[in-house]
């Protein structure tokens, strides 16, 4: 049997199989023989079906079977002999001789397969990896008091001229050249001004107006706006101005602190909570940045190609993430068709990050203990009211201690890296690390 491996491309492998006529037919001889001892047909008593007529109507489909098992032994031997990490399964196509070859008396297949990509890790040495440190100072806490304070917001009714920040109640209608136009049109619109829901021209002409006044107004649409009627075009807008209501934040007392959840009031507590909590989610940060730097600079440094195979899957994984997701959201699927090129990129990264990942965990045996997988399902506990029933949740399912294990392993990488880059730390302020501009 030739088992010569034929490079077909980075990860793609084809081999020829032969396998001898004279093999093939003894085999199923073989089996037909095993066959009519059980076989039963009208006519005949068990077991005493002519061979003939057993060989007609199971032949054909005994031969395949033959011919699969065969194929499938013959290629385990050459996968066997050459040491082939072999991703899925190989496809067959028949080779095709001429009737006066010396292979003539044989079948012949070629097998095409991929193999998993050879990881040879780079040198880590000379990569640099920037870590973010920042404290939390009472500025911090303010801001954050101040924007829970935005989030509990209530308001009151007044009798003045709006003011930017309110909340008002207001119809509109709009005309393109003294015609209306689709979406131009609506009642009883609950509009905080200055918040950019609506175009600023507009929010800005309703700024100043009193209750019940109505008033006509000019507003130019960006050539890009989404709705092409009135994209680059001026509209003018008539609003009538129902109610005027002013913002009011809840003062920062013992009532604040108990919606806080400190159960006593006491708003120095109130702000230690808050404290603590910051602290947590800037040691949460600086390790989210740690990672996506340390998982780039493992592809970077280890560049590999991602099995067709492997990728496939991924992207039908995904696409089928994507459609749950738009189902939950409420919308309709079934006429949207989602493109696989839209997620290939996505796809391709998982896998081989998936593929470098598992070969250094296993090369380097960074194995992640109990005591490990704990520490990562007692940290996403803390972001919960119970932490506890949190704890036994994750605890009760095997999917999901499985996922908190991947934790604990990808944080195993990430200190087996950091240990051997050149770590950089660099003061940043907690809105920079945070992303808030």
């Amino acid at each position: 049997m030739q088992s010569n491996v034929e490079n077909l491309g980075a990860l793609e492998r084809r081999i020829e199989i032969s396998i001898p006529q004279e093999q093939i037919q003894d085999e199923v001889n073989k089996r037909l023989k095993e066959l009519a001892k059980k076989t039963k047909m009208h006519g005949f008593r068990p077991g005493k079906v002519p061979f003939k007529l057993v060989s007609q109507r199971y032949g054909a489909q005994v031969q395949q079977e033959v011919v699969g098992d065969v194929l499938q032994g013959k290629f385990a031997d050459v996968v066997k002999k050459h040491d082939l990490q072999v991703v899925g399964y190989p496809s067959y196509e028949v080779k095709q001789h001429d009737s006066d070859s010396e292979k003539s008396a044989e079948l012949v297949f070629n097998a095409k397969f991929e193999v998993f990509p050879q990881i040879v890790f780079g040198n880590l040495e000379q990569v640099n990896i920037e870590k973010p440190l920042t404290t939390v100072g009472a500025g911090d806490v303010d801001k954050t008091i101040e924007m829970i304070r935005k989030q509990h917001v209530q308001y009151q009714t007044v009798n003045r001229a709006v003011m930017e920040g309110d909340r008002v109640k207001i119809d509109y209608r709009g005309t393109l050249e003294g015609k209306d136009f689709e979406g131009g049109q609506a009642t009883d619109v609950l509009l905080i001004v200055g918040k950019g829901k609506y175009m600023k021209d507009f929010e800005d002409a309703i700024v100043g107006m009193s209750l019940d006044e109505e008033k006509s107004f000019e507003v130019t649409f960006s050539d890009d706006y989404h709705g092409k009627d009135v994209a680059g075009k001026v509209v003018t807008f008539t609003v009538k101005l129902k109610s005027v209501e002013l913002p009011v934040l809840p003062e920062v007392n013992s009532d604040f602190a108990r919606l806080l959840g400190i159960a006593d009031g006491d708003v120095d507590k109130m702000r230690d909570a808050v404290h603590h909590d910051l602290e947590r989610e800037v040691a949460r940060q600086i390790k989210s940045k740690l990672k996506t730097q340390i998982m780039r600079c493992l592809m970077d440094v280890n560049p590999i190609d991602a099995p067709n195979i492997l990728v496939n899957q991924e992207i039908a994984r995904l696409m089928e993430n994507a459609r749950q997701d738009l189902v939950a959201r409420g919308l309709e699927t079934s006429e949207m068709q989602l493109k696989p090129d839209l997620f290939k990129e996505k796809a391709e990264h998982r896998i081989k990050l998936g593929l470098i990942l598992g070969e250094l965990m296993k090369v380097h045996h960074l194995k992640a203990t109990a005591e490990q997988v704990r520490s990562v399902i007692e940290e996403a506990a803390q972001a919960y009211d119970n932490p506890e029933e949190v704890i036994k949740w994750h605890y009760a399912s095997e999917e999901r201690l499985r996922d908190a294990e991947s934790l604990a392993l990808e944080e195993n990488v990430v200190q087996w890296v950091l240990e051997r880059v050149n770590v950089i730390e660099k003061s940043v302020t907690f809105d920079e690390l945070m992303g808030v501009a």
